[in-house]
């Protein structure tokens, strides 16, 4: 970490901290909103702002294949990823979501392994670990009467982990905040129109908690976590990029914990350890190599 550029750093600790506390938001916001509405239309506004702020700058436009990329990488990670995401927090708590969203760097690892890059022997050991500690996160009281709540984090993470691998693999966005842009223009009206298809409507009285919430996730989760992440996929690897799964749940079960009146029971807790132990050693198995960019 000490080697590593100050913006790649500055990067990762809003990565950490933002998206550590963006599961109790969503939590919140979810008592006003319907799931696929709140996220839909946090990523369009926010895409609109940053689209506006981009052009006021001077940016050129993406082209129709650069918005086709972004788009695709868009309605993975934002439609399937955080989409499904706040699907499940209907099910299950902020702190336990974000425990089983801590198995997202070992997919991420076997996807990478798809185009050549396949786990060493200790990254092997983390993903086999980890998937016992979520085997055994599964198997608590919480989860395992909700089993749809698990269906839809599994989906949230393949969806998110294959959109991150095109990313670096495969797919080309327009450069810089143009491409995130699009990405989460395409991503949320994507995600609103699922919700005009399931016909979402508001639910409950729009509380002033409620739209504190959302207005942090359009902010906080998606103007600066998620533009920190994707520019962290451009210039590290993957490993380190997704470190932040083990980072955010100490967050999300505080927050959850304190202030949500959530519980932690002993076996979750097991699991929990078990899963932040799989994921250190994944981030840790390689040394991180920031790439090198012509900007």
């Amino acid at each position: 970490m000490r080697h590593l550029p100050r913006q790649v750093l500055l990067a990762l600790l809003t990565v950490y901290v933002v998206w550590g506390s963006t599961y109790f938001a969503i939590q919140v916001a979810l008592k006003s909103f319907p799931p696929f509405l709140m996220i839909g239309s946090r990523f369009l506004v926010a895409g609109g702002i940053l689209y506006l702020w981009q052009k006021l700058r001077g940016a050129a436009n993406p082209t129709l294949r650069e918005w086709r990329d972004g788009g695709i990488i868009g309605i993975l990670m934002l439609g399937g990823g955080t989409g499904l995401t706040a699907c499940a927090q209907q099910y299950v708590s902020s702190g336990l979501t974000a425990v089983f969203i801590a198995c997202s760097p070992m997919v991420l690892s076997g996807l990478s392994g798809l185009f050549g890059d396949w786990p060493k022997r200790r990254e092997w050991t983390g993903i086999v670990c980890g998937f016992a500690g979520a085997m055994l996160l599964a198997s608590d009281g919480q989860f395992s009467a909700q089993p749809l709540g698990i269906l839809l984090l599994l989906g949230a993470i393949f969806s998110w982990d294959i959109g991150s691998v095109l990313s670096q693999k495969k797919l080309s966005m327009a450069a810089g905040g143009m491409g995130f842009a699009s990405e989460m223009l395409v991503g949320g009206l994507f995600l609103c129109i699922v919700s005009l298809l399931r016909g979402e409507s508001m639910h409950g009285e729009m509380t002033w908690n409620a739209l504190a919430a959302w207005a942090y996730l359009v902010v906080a989760g998606s103007l600066l976590a998620f533009t920190a992440y994707m520019y962290l996929l451009s210039k590290v690897p993957a490993g380190l990029a997704s470190s932040y799964a083990y980072v955010n749940p100490v967050i999300a079960v505080g927050l959850g914990v304190v202030f949500g009146g959530e519980h932690l029971s002993g076996k979750a807790l097991l699991a929990m350890l078990i899963i932040l132990g799989s994921v250190v050693m994944l981030t840790t198995a390689r040394q991180p190599k920031v790439k090198e960019s012509n900007a």
